[in-house]
């Protein structure tokens, strides 16, 4: 019998995008609650936190992005010219940031509050710009004869507006609840609360863009069995199973407002997770089996056989061993931070 190759790079990449958000989205949370510290002290250990892992996490997003190319050239040739200047965007966001980790450390009191600023900064713009490609990938591309026919600011608009504004809330309340399970005293007490703020705006936000989604888009509200025309209504035969997954999301939500008033320290992180494996579950839903919304499937854009199938023996390899390594990076520096512990 043989392999599905084009689904199953599908899979893969999508894995890898998911992985990126979730680990990459904790430390650019790090990063937007920056000026929401009390003093230099708490943002020196806010940064500690992720200060083992935070280059590592990066690594999906190169798989993610280097797996598009290879396995999906035509997907990636339509895709780059439509979201050529948020992506650009995205990229000096991580270089920024990534400089400003290093140099933050080094520098002197008023060198130091110059990079505390462009972290913080190279964090929000970097997420800020995601939302954008998202919002973008989501609303679909203009595309004739295999090519990007759209124009250069297609992905400016209300709705990817919407979309990065969710997704700042979405990393924010990934890096508060990170900040409870790893700190303790009083920062893991402003923590808390910023979960409790961050964990409503998600939720808010969250809602709105999807039923802004199911309006802007009747291919997805097709999808999800819902008729938002002149004759209105709603096929429950499709909706039905379907609704497993805005439940997920509101267990996580539960899990995160139950673990906020308890003060624990694991629970807002597990459903912040949860909340954002639910998103992630509801956005597949709507635009699979589409790699160009609503244009090209995957399998269309996919790589010949023979090349799929010599990228998986080397994928075989790499992803265990990406998998192996971040489990043990994660271990090897779990439980708490303080001001006497951390990069230096």
């Amino acid at each position: 019998m043989s392999l599905d190759l084009p689904l199953i790079w599908a899979g893969i990449i999508a894995f890898a995008v998911l992985m990126y958000v979730i680990l990459d989205g904790f430390d650019l949370g790090i990063g937007i609650l920056f000026p929401f510290a009390r003093s230099k002290e708490e943002r020196d250990v806010m940064m500690n936190t992720v200060a083992p892992v935070w280059d590592g996490n990066e690594t999906w997003l190169v798989l993610g992005g280097g797996g598009l190319l290879a396995a999906f050239p035509l997907a990636y040739s339509i895709l780059m010219p439509a979201l050529y200047l948020p992506v650009l965007l995205m990229l000096g966001g991580l270089i920024l940031r990534g400089v400003a980790f290093e140099f933050r450390f080094r520098a002197r009191q008023r060198g130091r509050a110059f990079w505390t600023q462009m972290f913080s900064g190279g964090s929000i713009l970097t997420t800020f710009a995601q939302g954008l490609i998202l919002g973008g990938f989501i609303q679909g591309v203009t595309v004739r004869d295999d090519r990007f026919a759209g124009g250069p600011y297609d992905w400016l608009t209300p709705y990817t507006m919407l979309v990065a504004a969710g997704l700042l809330a979405g990393y924010a309340l990934l890096g508060a609840a990170w900040l409870m399970l790893k700190t303790k005293d009083n920062l893991h007490g402003d923590a808390r609360r910023w979960t409790g703020w961050s964990a409503f705006a998600t939720a808010v936000l969250l809602g709105a863009v999807s039923v802004a989604t199911l309006f802007a888009h009747p291919r997805v509200a097709d999808r999800w069995g819902l008729n938002l025309g002149a004759s209105a209504g709603v096929d429950w035969s499709v909706l039905t199973p379907l609704l497993i997954i805005p439940l997920i999301g509101t267990a996580g939500l539960f899990l995160i407002l139950d673990g906020v008033r308890r003060g624990s320290h694991s629970r807002p992180f597990i459903g912040a997770l949860v909340v954002f494996l639910s998103g992630y579950l509801g956005l597949a839903v709507g635009f699979a089996p589409y790699v160009v919304p609503y244009a090209v499937d995957f399998r269309v854009a996919a790589a010949p056989d023979n090349a799929l199938g010599l990228m998986l023996a080397g994928a075989a390899f790499i992803v265990p061993m990406i998998l192996a390594y971040t489990a043990w990076v994660y271990w090897v520096f779990r439980g708490k931070i303080d001001e006497d512990s951390g990069y230096h």
